[in-house]
């Protein structure tokens, strides 16, 4: 036997730098200012939301957004933090501490480079449409409802981690609302909505940022406003590079059974992960006319997120919005990813002291509108127009995800997909039994025309692929008809055999030959075929009983009948 095996593994960096010129390096320079400066708030807010801090989010981004330009598939994909993980990551710090976060993240990316390695990358992609949608917009929600503390200034230092909670938490701190913090978040959101009316430049969360940190510094200054929250009042500041750290395991947990326990949500990470940063890749790809090398960049996601929790960091992907601001800035090659991250560095090593004025509810506005963008409602309000399977799959991932987990909602939403798409299968598969005479239309097999059937002889016509569900339903059909000496099944549309085919195959011809009676296989493809050999269907039946089309399968059953008389 003859194995061979490739890694599928070609960065887009190298191949791009061939023929590189300085046009191009002077428009991928600007597109990675541009595109930094658009991350300085997204990193520090998602890394705030997620419960780590504004340091973390940066890291991430530098890190993680450096490590994917350099061994990615795709020329334009910038990578780092994204409002995806926020939920997983809460969810993983309030039960696992930062030790399990960082140990979650490096199993995922082990995970990714496997899945890039065995080129799932084009398997990922066909995730169904109707679960991406549910869970994007839960997720939406979800980073919405943890705004609100923030966004209205209750001042809650534990806010509960459980939907339902949260907000029976906030109904109850109603009375301790901070006028000036909603003012303040208010204002950033409206600044965010109407910026691109005035300017597509400028981004929107930059320049909130910008007006709301100077307004509550001028506030606090000449008229003594001190209520409104900052990042400086509630995290440590960045201060330099970051440094290498172990991951430290809870009191009494042994490596083993933390990884144990956090396999289902590190496989959540990977998969989510994974989809975003190809979703992110294959949107780039429609824009600018390029192809991205899946497998490569799921290779990529993974390493980054391999290395990043060494540093203090998070889970990282492929960022959508920051990609398509890297296009419409001129990006076209992962240059551009790469000048990025140096922005962030900068902004780490030498304004910290400045992200330590930014207020919290200007935070808050931004990761409102980033959820907002999220959430997809018009994609959603589209789909409630279509199928009621696709429907029921979209809500139950949504509702999943707000009120439990995005793990539980990504399984049940897979099953409850896998399960709806069998069921429409079989509503589209018939079984039918013809006597007498039957149609023969145009299909491959001959002329339209109407054939007699002989004396003494049924056909079972299966007109779809035959596994478990219409395996059954054949069983109890054939168990109702009259004992007709000679049955010929027409397989002509049977696409493939599953194992409980095969059985109930088996079992009804067998029953049919200890009876006395014959059967014969009409119209087998070459697929089907090998199946019914390996299971001995071919030797039962014999292989003269084995015919390729209806015209000697009636032929055949004519020449039983006469040896039968």
């Amino acid at each position: 036997m003859n194995f061979r095996f490739s890694i599928d593994f070609r960065p887009k960096l190298f191949s791009t730098l061939r023929g590189y010129t300085k046009a191009q390096f002077s428009k991928d320079f600007m597109a990675g200012i541009i595109v930094g400066i658009v991350a300085i708030p997204l990193a520090i807010a998602f890394g705030i939301a997620s419960g780590v801090g504004p340091t973390e989010g940066l890291v991430t981004a530098i890190i993680a957004g450096l490590l994917i330009s350099v061994f990615g598939g795709s020329r334009v994909q910038i990578g780092g933090p994204t409002g995806a993980f926020i939920v997983i990551i809460y969810g993983i710090i309030q039960q696992y501490g930062l030790g399990g976060l960082a140990i979650a993240t490096v199993m995922a990316g082990i995970m990714l480079v496997l899945m890039g390695i065995f080129r799932l990358g084009s398997v990922i992609k066909f995730m169904p449409y109707p679960i991406i949608v549910g869970f994007t917009g839960g997720i939406a929600i979800t980073i919405f409802s943890t705004q609100m503390n923030d966004l209205f200034g209750l001042g809650i230092e534990e806010v509960p981690a459980n939907f339902i909670d949260k907000w029976v938490c906030y109904f109850q701190n109603i009375g301790n609302i901070n006028w000036w913090s909603f003012a303040v978040g208010l204002l950033s959101i409206l600044i965010i909505v109407y910026t691109p009316r005035i300017s597509k430049k400028i981004p929107g969360s930059l320049l909130a940022i910008v007006v709301m940190t100077l307004i509550c510094w001028l506030l606090e200054r000449y008229a003594g406003i001190t209520s409104i929250a900052t990042i400086g009042d509630l995290y440590e500041l960045p201060s330099g590079l970051p440094e290498f750290r172990m991951p430290e395991l809870s009191e009494g947990e042994s490596f083993f059974s933390t990884v144990q326990s956090l396999l289902p949500v590190a496989f959540t990470i990977a998969i989510l992960g994974a989809i975003e940063s190809l979703l992110s890749a294959m949107v780039a790809d429609g824009v600018i006319s390029s192809r991205h090398n899946s497998n490569t960049e799921l290779m990529a996601q993974g390493i980054a997120n391999i290395v990043v929790p060494f540093f203090g960091g998070i889970p990282a992907t492929g960022a959508i919005a920051r990609t398509m601001a890297n296009i419409n800035n001129g990006g076209r090659t992962p240059i551009a990813g790469v000048v990025h991250t140096v922005v962030l560095l900068l902004v780490l090593l030498l304004l910290g002291g400045l992200v330590g004025a930014i207020p919290m509810p200007c935070l808050a506005g931004v990761l409102i509108m980033v959820s907002y963008n999220m959430s997809g409602w018009r994609t959603i309000r589209s789909m409630c127009r279509q199928s009621r399977s696709d429907i029921t799959v979209l809500f139950t991932t949504l509702l999943l995800t707000v009120i439990f987990d995005l793990t539980i909602a990504i399984e049940v939403g897979l099953v409850l997909a896998v399960v709806l798409f069998m069921r429409r299968i079989m509503e589209n598969t018939h079984i039918s039994v013809v006597e007498d005479e039957m149609d023969v239309h145009n299909d491959g097999e001959g002329q339209d025309e109407q054939l007699l059937i002989p004396d003494n002889t049924e056909v079972y016509e299966i007109d779809g692929p035959f596994f478990f569900g219409i395996a059954n339903k054949f069983d109890e059909m054939a168990r109702t008809r009259s004992s007709k000496q000679i049955r010929i099944i027409r397989m002509r549309k049977v696409s493939f055999v599953d194992a409980t085919g095969l059985h109930n195959l088996e079992i009804f011809i067998s029953s049919t030959l200890d009876d006395g009676r014959k059967v014969i296989l009409s119209g087998v493809n070459d697929t089907v075929y090998k199946s019914l050999e390996r299971a001995g269907i071919v030797k039962l039946v014999g292989q003269e009983n084995v015919l390729d089309n209806i015209y000697k399968a009636l032929a055949r059953a004519e020449q039983v009948s006469a040896d039968i008389k």
